[in-house]
């Protein structure tokens, strides 16, 4: 074997540490993007970033914060490329893509998964960060890049919108229309 082919232990560890969050880094990128071809194009990207990042990872830290940033701001990256290129009207591609609900059919999960889409982004992404992915007000608020207080208060907007969302009550909800907190 050459030299070019051997995995360094450091490399091998980190490797192992990265492929560990993997299961958190897809169910965050889905609940994020609501589209799962999307989210796994989210994920081979935040892990092509972390790994030619891995020299500036910090063995002992916290992978999955690091790797959660990292996938947020490809995300947001996206998101802002996308709006560039676009010509679809938001509004018109909803009333297309939204199907009326059947009020008597129990709660499923696609249901929480609509709701969570309907959400503004701010407050989808902090209540997948704490909610979700088990991540302390602390974490989520450093992966977002804003203060603690901001990230409990889109949390409990985010909870308190989701209920009203599953009992069907929209109006009420701060969906993506409202202005974000």
């Amino acid at each position: 074997m050459t030299d070019r082919l051997r995995v360094s232990p450091a490399e091998a560890a980190f490797r192992a540490e990265l492929l560990g969050v993997l299961p958190h880094l897809r169910a965050f990128a889905r609940g994020l993007s609501g589209r799962p071809d999307f989210a796994d194009d989210l994920v081979q990207e935040a892990l092509i970033k972390a790994w030619t990042a891995r020299e500036r990872y910090t063995p002992g830290t916290n992978m999955r914060a690091w790797t959660f940033a990292i996938l947020r701001n490809h995300y947001l990256s996206e998101l802002r490329k996308s709006r560039r290129q676009t010509d679809l009207d938001e509004g018109t591609a909803e009333r297309l893509l939204v199907m009326e609900a059947d009020q008597e059919s129990p709660l499923h999960l696609g249901d929480m998964e609509t709701a969570l889409q309907k959400l503004a982004p701010e407050r989808r992404e902090a209540v997948l960060l704490v909610g979700a992915s088990g991540f302390s007000y602390e974490e989520a608020a450093e992966i977002a890049g804003c203060p603690i207080g901001t990230m409990k208060s889109r949390v409990a907007r985010a909870r308190g919108d989701l209920a009203r969302l599953l009992d069907g009550d929209p109006e009420q909800a701060g969906t993506k229309t409202r202005r974000p907190g």
